[in-house]
This record gives structure tokens, C-alpha cells and sequence, in this order.
């Protein structure tokens, strides 16, 4: 009885941390964001103006981002599109309970895994579906009006309450079935790609099953010493998350691999090797490798002079993101407008979903809204990520990156650097790995260290 008791206890102490997460963070989705039409909106790489077209018409109210002066461009639209297509991940509660605790949501602590999962997530939509992928339902998804995120997590939180005392399940929104969603697709090609669109979306599912889901992420996460609700780094999370995807035994998830970079350095032959490398003797194709580099943008403060890099960056189709934030919150920055980066906020606490079953609801996986922020007041610590298809999509890159560092470092050094070579010519522990630790020593001195120097999360 005393246990139950205590389990009872820590429910509606997580349900009351999950209400007031949803009070804290809510008015950042209600707030509208408001977009310039006389710069370009740059998202991924895309290139989005919001230029003078009528004046007598309005941008729609549902659409979650306003023009200056009462215009609308004719990008705007497909910006949504493209912006909601996106796979948003955010603190989800009432999921599985974590093995080694009684947590059963992430809210106040998970945020970074969680961004660093949304650029997984880009990296993955590159790789099965291509940058000119969109969801076709994308402009399906109502936006919030300027009360309804306050109005309906008081509802939600009241009715789960509510639920709980009454030991009644929690109340179930009607959602479009995967049948019906894929009947409306024309061809067997928009079929394939809303197969894929499901199939990456569940990998990262609130399950102990899911292969890049919380639960995944935080088994991995204790090699480096951490657990569940803890707060992570962008280091940490770039480490756990090549962990996961090396110990993926999906058969879609063969042709890709992920490589770190080593005190700021991509050494070009480690990352060749690992695309070189496949499980199937008889497979000769190059991997696919999302590179991720953790890198300091100043000391205590973000160093404006890095805004031309970070927006050099972003420019790129084949940039998957950058996890990063401002200090004490983790946003995934997907884009820029001027001196603003555009993100996606992943501290919005959403009910668990399901994705086990064939039509689970895909609505709360995609950000109706996109925001914006300062760069200036982003916190400095960050992990900028990249996808190359192939070993000669890496050379391109690598030369492409290498010249665009060399513009914006001056005199400075640069903030990351590619190099020929193996980290082992240049006096570097290697970092082999076996099947009874997934960190080398090597590895977990390095990502203690991260630990300790960057922000804390929540």
C-alpha cells in the first residue's frame, strides 16, 4: 500500500510539473511570429521571399506568421508548407515508464535530447525522402488562435486530472486513419514517401522499442554517465545519438551512419572509412554519414562575428539543423530572417502517442508556427549538423564548409576544420568500440568534459 501510495504521488507530481511546463512555454506558441517582406526567409537551405503582391490582401490568421505592413508574399504559403513538414519533437508525458525510474515524461529535463532528435529526424527525411519533400497535409493542421494554448492545456491538464482520480483512460482525440490519409495520394510515389514519413516518425516514438525514441536515447546516454533526468548537452546528445544509429539492425538504417567530430576537427578519412564500411560483404555503395561537429560560438556570450557562418550554414540544402538555444532552453534551428534564427520549440508537453499502431495520429509530429529569435542571445554551446548522400557529396561539402570557414574566421581561427588524414596520424586515441562498452575510455573522458563545460538544460 505504502508503494502504491508513492506512485500515486509521483503521478500527480508529474502531472502538475507537466501543467506548469505547458503554462510557462505555452504563451511562445500562441505568440505570433512576425516575418519582414523586405529580407529572405532562408529555412534548410531554401530560399523563401515575402515579397509586395497585393496590398489588399491579407495574410490568413491560421497561417502562425504575420508580414509587416499588411501584405502577403507569394512564398508564403509554400514556407508553411515546407516549415510545418518539418518532424516536430517535443516533452511528451504519460509515456512508457523509463527503466530506472519512475519518470514516465520528460518535461523540465529532456529538451535537448529532443532537438537533437528533430535533426536527426531532417537528416533521415534527406535520406529517404529528399530535401523537396513535403507533407501533403501539412496545411491541413490548424494553427492556435491567440488564447487557445493556455486555454486548452488548462483542459487537457484538468481532464487528466480528472482521469487519474477516476481511473478512467485519458480522453482520445478523433484523428485521420493512414487508409484514408493514403487514399487521397495519387501515385505509388506519394505513397511511398507517406510510408516513409510514418516509419521515421515511429522511430522516434515514446517507447522502449522505438530505435531513436527517449527511452533508446537515455539507455545509451548511462554509458557516458547519464540518466534519466538529467540534463544533457548538445555534445553529449550528438555522442548518444551516433550510438544510436550504429546500433540500429534495421535494414533501412544499414546505408547510413553518423560521425562525430573530435575537439572541433572532421578528419576526412574516419568519416570516409565509416562510409566505406558496410555489415553486407557483397555491398559495395557508399553510406550515407550525417557529420555533426560540437563547436562554442564565444565564451560566456554567442561572438556575433559567427552570425555570417551560422547563416552561411543554414544556406546549405544539406544542413539538418543545429541543436542549441539559449541558456537554460534547447531550441533546433532551422532557418534565418536577417539577424533571427528561426526555430522549433520542443517545450510544449504533448500527450504520448501510440506509433505502434498503423494510423496513429501525426498531427502533434509537425509545428504549426515557426519562431524566431536574436541570435544574439543564443547561448554559444551548439552542435551543427550535415548530411552527405555518398563519399563524393562529402568531398563537395567538406571543400564548400572549408572555404565558407575560411570567409568568416578573418583572422580568427576557424570554429571547426577538416582535415586529411585519420585522427590517429595526428596522435589521437582512436576510438574503437566494443560489444561490452559502446564508449571507449577515450569517448567518455571526452563526453565528461562536455558535460561539465556546457549550459545546463531544462
Amino acid at each position: 500500500m505504502e508503494a502504491t501510495g508513492t506512485d500515486e504521488v509521483d503521478k500527480l507530481k508529474t502531472k502538475f510539473i507537466s501543467a506548469w511546463n505547458n503554462m510557462k512555454y505555452s504563451w511562445v506558441l500562441k505568440t505570433k511570429t512576425y516575418f519582414s517582406r523586405n529580407s529572405p526567409v532562408l529555412l534548410l537551405g531554401k530560399c523563401y521571399h515575402f515579397k509586395y503582391e497585393d496590398e489588399n490582401k491579407l495574410l490568413p490568421a491560421r497561417s502562425g506568421c504575420t508580414i509587416e505592413d499588411h501584405v502577403i508574399a507569394g512564398n508564403v504559403e509554400e514556407f508553411r508548407k515546407d516549415f510545418i513538414s518539418r518532424i516536430w519533437l517535443t516533452y511528451r508525458e504519460e509515456f512508457p515508464q523509463i527503466e530506472g525510474s519512475a519518470l514516465t515524461t520528460d518535461c523540465g529535463w529532456g529538451c535537448t535530447l529532443r532537438t537533437g532528435q528533430m535533426l536527426l529526424a531532417q537528416g533521415l527525411i534527406l535520406h529517404f525522402l529528399g530535401r523537396a519533400w513535403t507533407w501533403p497535409d501539412a496545411l491541413n493542421i490548424e494553427n492556435s488562435d491567440s488564447e487557445s494554448w493556455t486555454s486548452n492545456t488548462v483542459k487537457k491538464f484538468t481532464a487528466s486530472f480528472e482521469a487519474s482520480l477516476s481511473g478512467e483512460g485519458e480522453l482520445k482525440t478523433p484523428t485521420v486513419s493512414q487508409k484514408e490519409t493514403i487514399r487521397r495520394y495519387s501515385d505509388d510515389h506519394e505513397m511511398r514517401n507517406e510510408i516513409y514519413h510514418r516509419k521515421i516518425i515511429s522511430w522516434f516514438g515514446d517507447s522502449p522499442l522505438a530505435l531513436f525514441g527517449l527511452h533508446q536515447l537515455i539507455e545509451y546516454g548511462k554509458k557516458s554517465g547519464k540518466k534519466a533526468g538529467d540534463w544533457y548537452g548538445p555534445a553529449v546528445v550528438a555522442h548518444i545519438l551516433r550510438k544510436a544509429v550504429e546500433e540500429a539492425r534495421h535494414p533501412d538504417l544499414q546505408g547510413i551512419t553518423i560521425y562525430v567530430a573530435q575537439d572541433c576537427t572532421v578528419y576526412s578519412s574516419d568519416v570516409i572509412d565509416k562510409q566505406c564500411t558496410s555489415m553486407a560483404s557483397d555491398n559495395t555503395d557508399d553510406k550515407a554519414v550525417i557529420i555533426l561537429i560540437p563547436v562554442r560560438l564565444g565564451g560566456e556570450r554567442t561572438n556575433t562575428d559567427y552570425l555570417d557562418f551560422v547563416k552561411g550554414i543554414l544556406s546549405l540544402e544539406y544542413c539538418v539543423g543545429i541543436i542549441g538555444g539559449k541558456p537554460k532552453q534547447s531550441y533546433y534551428f532551422a532557418g534565418f530572417q536577417d539577424d533571427s534564427l528561426i526555430y522549433m520549440d520542443p517545450h510544449y508537453c504533448q500527450s504520448f502517442v501510440d506509433v505502434s499502431i498503423k494510423d496513429f495520429p501525426l498531427e502533434t509530429f509537425h509545428c504549426p508556427s515557426p519562431k524566431k529569435m536574436s541570435f544574439r542571445k543564443m547561448d554559444p554551446s551548439c552542435t551543427i549538423g550535415f548530411y552527405c548522400r555518398n563519399v563524393q557529396d562529402f568531398k563537395r561539402a567538406s571543400e564548400e564548409i572549408t572555404k565558407m570557414l575560411k570567409i568568416s574566421s578573418k583572422e580568427k581561427y576557424p570554429l571547426f576544420t577538416f582535415v586529411n588524414g585519420h585522427s590517429r596520424d595526428y596522435d589521437f586515441t582512436s576510438t574503437t568500440t566494443n560489444e561490452e562498452d559502446l564508449f571507449s575510455e577515450d569517448e567518455k573522458k571526452r563526453l565528461k568534459r562536455f558535460s561539465t563545460e556546457e549550459f545546463v538544460l531544462l
